[in-house]
């Protein structure tokens, strides 16, 4: 990808040098998502098919073997996926999540507190109650299993610094879904990208960045949810779509 943004002049600029800046994270879904290793082609190719269509849901791309529930193994995991959600902030300011939904615990709705997909029970009656093993002493998946990622994306126009501060918040997102959230095993990680295409040319002040934190966590959230919902059954696991 980074070649890519190169050639196309994307990037830092370092006195006429452009230097594209790509973080990177990943998921091992090596068990459901096959040997296919993302390389130079699959990065040139995510920087040609980038466009303002709908984002694709479920079991594609980085969702493809994505897996929640792993405290009892992955033989009673539940599938995931990955999912999006968007909400406006005012002033033709918009900001975006996408989640893959890739924990070893389980996603829970806040709404009713219900778990949407998650470790489910031996006996096959529903879900076993991650946290609830857990406090029993049962071991979380290994570090190797689960990661949750997600981006949030925005058309204001940030700092650095108010970017990290969003970030930041935005983890409340995941903390209001997947339990166990952050656990030792976990990378769980969230980018923030501002594009400052709402043509605001100053920088947000201090209630501004808030409003678009509360929003971020928002959208985290449901982004979350839609990631196991959008998610359908593969490799031998149901999904919570059935």
């Amino acid at each position: 990808m980074a070649r890519a943004l190169a050639d196309l002049g994307v990037g830092y600029d370092a006195r006429g040098i452009v230097v594209p800046i790509v973080p990177a994270a990943v998921v091992f879904d090596l068990a459901l998502g096959g040997r296919t290793w993302p390389g130079v082609a699959a990065g040139r190719a995510a920087v040609e098919a980038a466009s303002g269509a709908p984002v694709e849901r479920g079991c594609v791309g980085a969702g493809t073997g994505a897996t929640v529930g792993k405290v009892l193994g992955m033989e009673h995991a539940t599938k995931s996926g990955i999912g999006t959600a968007s909400a406006g902030a005012g002033d033709a300011v918009v900001v975006g999540a996408l989640v893959v939904a890739n924990a070893g615990g389980d996603v829970v709705d806040p709404a009713s507190g219900a778990v949407v997909a998650g470790t489910r029970s031996p006996d096959g009656r529903g879900f076993a109650d991650s946290v609830a093993l857990v406090r029993r002493g049962f071991e979380p998946p290994p570090a190797v299993e689960q990661t949750t990622l997600a981006v949030v994306a925005t058309s204001a126009a940030l700092t650095v610094e108010q970017a990290n501060h969003v970030a930041s918040v935005a983890h409340d997102g995941l903390a209001r879904t997947v339990r166990p959230v952050h656990t030792m095993h976990d990378g769980d990680t969230v980018f923030v990208m501002a594009t400052g295409a709402d043509g605001a040319s100053a920088r947000p002040d201090s209630v501004a960045v808030t409003r678009l934190a509360v929003l971020a966590v928002d959208v985290v959230e449901r982004a979350t949810l839609d990631a196991v919902r959008s998610a359908t059954p593969a490799g031998g696991l149901p999904a919570a779509a059935g």
